[in-house]
């Protein structure tokens, strides 16, 4: 467990592989913590350094008051990157984690030189959706939200098993605080615009039966990138990492490959 002391919020960070590889960073999606990675990371390239951090809100981060903005979350972790001296990284975001990939590829080339969007969109959901999930949460608490959230996140066959709860454990134990904050980035957040300027690899990746960012959407914002690519994982939903963490890593093992970061 490490805490990187910024100067404007304390993110707390782990580190796997190599540490002299190639850097390798992930981001998480709303309402879940670094573990998301845990069943994918041991099996990938072992040359490479894998970087995880608990976004603002999540996790052991700092929880500073709602609201956050998106152009906040992007600054957290380019400080992040800056504090550990990482440059030239595969940054792998998913839902949120991938707008937060979008905003740092356009403010800092130098950071990233490929990508992978997964389950995600270059705009989610209005505003208006986002608005009635936050007054949710300020009366009931995220518990309130979190049978539907699981529907949104696993398919069918994941969801009959007991895995489920753990992960609706992770849920309902964010803090209400950073879901609301993270929330209302995600609902000022457009950025079909500056994406569609950038110029690097990027691979799409999308669940079949993924209820907040459907296939078809995951593919347009994808597509806005000239020489990306998509992949399909089906009988998955919202976190294919966590049903299918094999193709997930096979997968994104291949776009290593593709992109010279294996």
């Amino acid at each position: 467990m490490k805490i990187a002391k910024l100067d404007h919020i304390d993110l707390h960070y782990r580190v796997d592989g190599n540490p002299n590889g190639r850097p390798v960073v992930f981001a998480n999606s709303l309402g879940t913590d670094l573990r998301l990675w845990d069943a994918v990371l041991p099996l990938l390239p072992k040359g490479n350094c894998y970087i995880r951090y608990d976004k603002r809100g999540h996790g052991l981060s700092d929880c500073p008051s709602a609201p956050y903005s998106m152009g906040t979350l992007v600054r957290d972790v380019e400080a992040l990157l800056d504090y550990l001296n990482v440059k030239d990284a595969l940054f792998v975001g998913l839902s949120i984690g991938g707008m937060i990939a979008q905003g740092l590829a356009v403010k800092r080339m130098d950071l990233v030189r490929a990508m992978v969007l997964s389950n995600t969109a270059a705009k989610i959901g209005q505003p208006s959706l986002w608005e009635d999930r936050i007054n949710a949460v300020r009366k009931s608490g995220i518990a309130a939200l979190s049978d539907a959230v699981m529907e949104r996140w696993f398919g069918a066959d994941f969801r009959a098993t007991p895995e489920l709860a753990a992960w609706k454990n992770m849920l309902e134990r964010q803090p209400d605080e950073g879901y609301i904050g993270c929330c209302t980035a995600i609902s000022g957040t457009d950025f079909y615009t500056p994406t569609s300027g950038l110029r690097l690899p990027t691979l799409g990746i999308a669940g079949s039966e993924d209820g907040s960012t459907p296939p078809d959407l995951v593919r347009e914002t994808v597509e806005l990138i000239p020489g990306a690519r998509f992949e399909l994982i089906r009988r998955a939903g919202h976190l294919p990492c966590v049903e299918n963490p094999a193709e997930y890593a096979r997968i994104l093992t291949e776009f290593m490959a593709e992109v010279g970061h294996a």
